[in-house]
């Protein structure tokens, strides 16, 4: 029994240490043309670019963010703001930073 709390911390230790894994990346042209605000829902995001970060706010909106490979280990990110309801209320396009 004393091997368990050794094993337990490195566990813990060992996820502490992997990166947050980025977003799940499509191309932003089939993402602006496939999401639809009003009308798309938070199964048909997963279902179609599968799950990814996101942020759930107390009034029970959520924010998700999917990345778009720009070139030169940049990327371009495409935020979606969902309902309450689990449908897109907006979404929005940011460039990837500059060098």
């Amino acid at each position: 029994m004393k091997a368990l709390p050794l094993l337990c911390a490195l566990l813990l230790a060992a996820c502490a240490s992997q990166p947050v894994p980025p977003g799940t990346q499509a191309p932003l042209e089939r993402l602006s043309q496939g999401v639809v605000p009003g009308r798309t829902t938070k199964a048909e995001l997963i279902a179609t670019f599968g799950a990814t970060r996101s942020v759930r706010f107390d009034s029970g909106y959520e924010a998700w963010v999917y990345q778009s490979p720009a070139g030169g280990g940049r990327y371009a990110e495409f935020v979606i703001l969902l309902d309450p309801s689990g449908v897109v209320s907006k979404t929005r396009t940011r460039e990837p930073a500059l060098p």
